[in-house]
């Protein structure tokens, strides 16, 4: 069974309409951002008798890039044509009584870079971590030579490949940092690189700047590396990140042993008055401050949070109480790439009233996968998300997290038509299938921009 990508999308006929009919399952996640007990409400439209082919199985209706309504087909074929959208004008895309769910939404990725590491699984199971590997030259020092050695086209051509990947397991958008340069030149052709890939389509890429990835080889030798790096970003390499005008977001790896919160602070709250939103790398590898720091700033959102303190989880529950929700992104595939024993309390974060949402942070060293539906089963099984949960982490809880929850996410009148439908009946078979192929076809802006052939 192979994979046919339609460049650009089709429509039958020139029809600005599409109807997505014969689902089992639509789950819209209407309703806004997830959080508490509602993380476990997908929204659902399902078939009566669990029959696609009934007259009131669930329909989607997109017109000219945007959702119209999804309902009972019989009921939303006689609205459309009372409302002057003559039936005719729709292009149809059969379910084939599969399930319908909006786009997924990665809200973590280093997108490009230059070369692998696939010799650390080895150091790893060894005994080495994560810091061990970065301070002898490894880790992220490594990514960043082969980076800064590779031309555009190479670069490019690698980030089109996994793109690809994502369209194939149900992703139409992305967030994508830079921070394997480090200097100025390589980083703003990391970001022009994900900005044109995002032109390119069919997946939108948002780039962001993560300049504050590491201290740069050239600093490290330096009695005051770290503070004489964090003078350079702010004074050099962030000015001309916002002349660039490409990046949309500004991240740091507030870590100990990397960036502490008082750096993180003045880094991203320059980037903040310079007009980037401000998001998070905390508290990955130990209680660093991290949450603390994104919920004080009132970043967008904190990512990975594998150890966060007892004070850090409060900060972000009273964020959440306030009405200015911090997205605790969290990162399974990587603590389960690096085997480590602890992982984001998710079910914790869940329970305090903190918005939850999951992406891959798919990445050459720690998290090298492409696929959000096995972040989702990893979600399941390590951190006991439900499947519902865990399918609200990766669509209206990720678009929140990139500051788009008005606008992607959910199955609602006048949101971007971004659709995976999916050959299982049911949403909750998604995580259910470790690594399986499940995509039957990508809708983007309500065009068909993937079909997987010989379904049925």
């Amino acid at each position: 069974m192979g994979l046919r990508l339609i460049q650009g999308g089709r429509s039958v006929d020139g029809a600005p309409g599409l109807l997505i009919e014969h689902a089992a399952e639509v789950a819209t996640m209407a309703g806004g951002t997830r959080l508490g007990v509602r993380m476990d409400d997908p929204a659902l439209l399902v078939a009566p008798g669990g029959d696609p082919g009934h007259e009131a199985a669930p329909a989607v209706a997109c017109w000219e890039g945007r959702i119209l309504a999804a309902g009972p087909r019989n009921d939303l074929v006689k609205a459309l044509e009372g409302s002057n959208y003559p039936i005719a004008r729709f292009a149809r895309l059969d379910a084939g009584g599969g399930t319908v769910t909006p786009g997924l939404i990665d809200p973590h990725t280093h997108l490009l870079f230059g070369g692998s590491r696939e010799g650390e699984l080895v150091l790893r199971q060894r005994g080495a971590d994560y810091l061990e590997i970065l301070q002898a030259g490894g880790g992220i020092l490594s990514t960043v030579a082969a980076t800064r050695a590779a031309t555009d086209e190479q670069l490019a051509e690698h980030g089109r490949r996994w793109l690809g990947e994502m369209l194939a397991h149900g992703t139409t958008t992305i967030e994508a940092k830079s921070g394997y340069g480090l200097d100025l030149p390589t980083e703003l052709r990391l970001l022009e690189i994900a900005y044109e890939l995002g032109k390119e389509g069919p997946v939108d890429v948002l780039p962001t700047w993560l300049g504050a990835h590491a201290v740069a080889p050239e600093f490290r030798a330096r009695p005051d590396g770290a503070e004489a790096y964090v003078r350079y970003l702010l004074e050099e390499q962030l000015p001309g990140v916002v002349a660039q005008g490409r990046a949309r977001f500004a991240d740091v790896f507030c870590e100990r042993g990397v960036f502490s919160p008082s750096q993180s602070r003045r880094v991203l709250e320059e980037a903040a008055r310079l007009g980037l939103a401000s998001r998070l790398h905390a508290d990955e590898l130990a209680p660093s401050g991290g949450a603390e720091l994104a919920a004080e700033i009132g970043a967008l959102s904190a990512d990975h949070l594998a150890v966060p303190s007892d004070a850090g989880v409060d900060a972000l529950a009273a964020a959440a109480a306030a009405g200015h929700p911090v997205v605790a992104v969290v990162l399974p595939a990587t603590t389960w790439f690096l085997m480590h024993d602890e992982v984001a309390p998710a079910r914790r974060f869940i329970e305090r009233g903190i918005p939850v949402a999951l992406a891959t942070d798919f990445n050459p060293g720690t998290s090298p996968t492409a696929s959000l539906p096995l972040v989702m089963t990893v979600a399941c099984l390590e951190l006991k998300l439900t499947p519902s949960e865990a399918l609200a982490a990766v669509t209206i809880n990720a678009a929140a997290a990139l500051g788009l929850g008005d606008e992607l996410g959910s199955i609602e009148t006048g949101r971007q038509a971004d659709l995976a439908i999916w050959n299982v009946p049911t949403h909750r078979q998604i995580p259910y299938w470790p690594a399986a192929d499940l995509i039957r076809a990508v809708v983007k802006r309500g065009r068909v921009v993937l079909e997987r052939a010989g379904v049925p």
